[in-house]
């Protein structure tokens, strides 16, 4: 608990200099969360009550603000991104069957799969409509290319259960389509926003590519742990066909047959309990979870070098914080 009380301090540090501006996206944001049919306000208010830590928005703010000073547009793409994001949840908990979301009912579990579909497209709408309102025609060619990757990423993910193979190129395409591509958007976006020039804007896609990618990976790393702080019992990604990097890595490294049959059955949804605490145990034991770990200090320490070149203020240093809060969760 304590460690989780100083992730949480980590993460008020890192908000307190765009304190303002927050407050300013959140003020668009809701407002797009009300509506006069009873339903969908219904809806509405279920998705506003479970609002997550605001990662996309913060780091799309934080990164406007290392380039100059937040505006309209800046406060427009951050609502676009989060829209974007918080549509795809709820189509990615159709697609899962999930019936919870942060611990309370998802909207499919309360409402049914027809209208979490429709609350979710109509979500979808509000994104472009604050990306539209940037007047950025670029901006919409990046959130586009952002859906297009998340859904391909998906996608790959779904047809990788027949590759009997076990691929960490295969693995980090899929990660950075259902995750790092959005990161990467948002601080792209956030760049455009204030007109940075072309390298800031690259250095900054960069940037929230490699942050995604750590985003994904300490996400995957929870699934080997039992604790009903971080959402997931042990093992669930495994329960829905997923091979993840840890796993990945000890099945690559020791070749072992017997293991790799347990880990085609998790592919193929046939596996047990008893099968998937074994698999577990298994990639502890061969290292599974520090490869992955250092994989994504990798990562991170990637993204810290692209922002040492910039001047020191306390932007950076709440980005540097942002990409330790990242790695260093606990949920």
């Amino acid at each position: 608990m304590q460690w989780k009380f100083k992730i949480m301090d980590i993460l008020q540090q890192i908000k307190k200099p765009i304190e303002n501006e927050l407050s300013q996206y959140r003020n668009v944001f809701d407002s797009y969360l009300v509506h006069d049919n009873p339903l969908l306000n219904s809806a509405l208010s279920a998705v506003s009550s479970r609002k997550g830590k605001m990662m996309r928005p913060i780091l799309t703010i934080l990164t406007a603000k290392l380039l100059g000073e937040v505006n309209d547009n800046t406060i427009y793409t951050a609502a676009t991104f989060e829209f974007f994001h918080t549509a795809s949840l709820l189509h990615d908990d159709i697609v899962d069957e999930s019936d919870e979301r942060r611990g309370q009912p998802s909207i499919n579990n309360s409402y049914g799969n027809k209208v979490a579909v429709l609350v979710g497209d109509y979500i979808l709408s509000n994104a472009l409509i604050n990306a539209s309102k940037t007047g950025n025609t670029h901006l919409v060619e990046v959130v586009s290319k952002a859906a297009q990757e998340l859904s391909s990423g998906e996608i790959l993910q779904l047809s990788n259960v027949q590759n009997e193979s076990f691929s960490t190129d295969v693995y980090f395409d899929i990660i950075y389509g259902k995750t790092a591509a959005l990161f990467s958007a948002c601080t792209e976006g956030g760049a455009m926003s204030v007109n940075a020039s072309k390298d800031n804007v690259d250095n900054l896609r960069e940037i929230g590519r490699l942050i995604g990618m750590c985003f994904q990976i300490r996400d995957d790393i929870f699934d080997y742990y039992s604790d009903a702080s971080i959402g997931k019992p042990t093992g669930n990604d495994m329960k829905e066909g997923k091979i993840t990097l840890p796993v990945i890595y000890a099945l690559n490294k020791t070749n072992d047959e017997a293991f790799k049959k347990i880990a085609l059955r998790v592919k193929s949804g046939e596996v047990t309990q008893d099968e998937i605490d074994a698999l577990v145990n298994f990639t502890k034991e061969n290292g599974g979870i520090d490869y992955a770990v250092k994989v994504m200090n990798d990562f991170a320490d990637k993204a810290k070098d692209i922002l040492s070149s910039y001047p020191d203020s306390d932007i950076k240093s709440s980005l540097v914080h942002y990409i330790d809060f990242v790695i260093g969760r606990t949920f």
